[in-house]
Formats: structure tokens, sequence, C-alpha cells
């Protein structure tokens, strides 16, 4: 996933804010999130409720499609969640 959240981060910089938690390094902030599976991408607005959970490998197109699908337009400057 490395690839892939490296990728997001440096293309949507300063529009979408991309967190990487080494379970084994801070079990406690993976806790946080109920992360039980490894990879497990959370999807959070920016109050941090979250929106969306994927278990597995997610590719960078379908990370792209599901934010769409939730209604954040990462090409309109900053991320905006419609209706929010």
């Amino acid at each position: 996933m490395m690839p892939v959240l490296d990728e997001l981060t440096a293309k949507y910089e300063g529009r979408l804010h991309v967190e990487f938690i080494n379970v084994r390094e801070d079990p406690e902030r993976a806790s946080e999130f109920g992360v039980r599976t490894i990879p497990t991408q959370v999807f959070v607005d920016a109050s941090g409720e979250e929106l969306y959970r994927h278990l597995g490998f997610i590719s960078t197109e379908d990370i792209l499609a599901k934010w769409a699908e939730l209604g954040v337009d990462l090409d309109a400057g900053a991320a905006q969640i419609a209706g929010k």
C-alpha cells in the first residue's frame, strides 16, 4: 500500500490527508480505528467521522473512485464533501 499512499500524498497535497499507521509500532492508534486486518483503509471526513472502510489492498484508482462516490471532489482545490 505504501506506493499508493505515497502517490496520493504527493498528488493531492493540501487536499487529502493521508495517514499511515504502523500497527506494530503504534497499536494504540490502530486500536482507535478498530484495525484488525492489515491493510485496512479508513476514509474519514474532516470531523473524524468514518465514511467508509476497506480491508485488503485497494488501488489508487479505486480510492479516488470511492472518494468521488462519497461526494468528495479532490480536484476542487480543497476536498469538499457534497452536502456537508
